[in-house]
């Protein structure tokens, strides 16, 4: 059964305690609804494409996120940081354009609006925050602070 498991939920790499996620992610809301729970009422009434895909990874020097946004421009992606350490992703893929004559056969790209939001931990860097795009992937680098090392001091024990 636990072989199944990865296969079943998709191989994304995640982790469901993730302490600085507000991107908490119910596994089994793709099963059983077409919209999901946690986005806000405004969201929820575009489209699926509103699960933009995003990757995490920390490096010893940076925190570093890709999205696949294919088929957006950089004109059409958002990227904002907020007071409290939240880094805030998001954008739209506009409905093409239907022609008088055109006679559509089938529709599977979503179009819509998407919002993911993260919450860096305290060692990021938030005014130094840069992101590029570049063949339909969004790169978006949040440099780090260096760690500091704890000073340890011996304390005398009297009596």
């Amino acid at each position: 059964m636990a072989s199944l498991l990865p296969s079943f939920f998709g191989s994304r790499k995640t982790n469901a305690f993730d302490p600085f996620s507000l991107d908490i992610r119910d596994p089994f809301e793709d099963l059983f609804s077409s919209t999901p729970v946690n986005v806000p009422a405004s969201t929820r009434e575009t489209s699926a494409f509103v699960n933009a895909r995003i990757d995490w990874k920390e490096t010893p020097e940076a925190h570093v996120f890709r999205a696949d946004l294919p088929g957006l421009g950089k004109a059409e992606v958002k990227v904002e940081v907020e007071e409290g350490r939240i880094l805030q992703i998001s954008g739209e893929r506009s409905e093409e354009d239907e022609g008088k004559n055109d006679k559509w056969h089938r529709i599977e790209r979503n179009s819509g609006k998407f919002l993911r939001r993260f919450r860096l931990p305290r060692n990021a860097k938030m005014d130094q925050v840069k992101a590029s795009m570049e063949n339909g992937v969004l790169t978006v680098t949040v440099p780090k602070d260096e760690e500091k090392k704890l000073e340890v001091k011996a304390i005398d024990i009297s009596g």
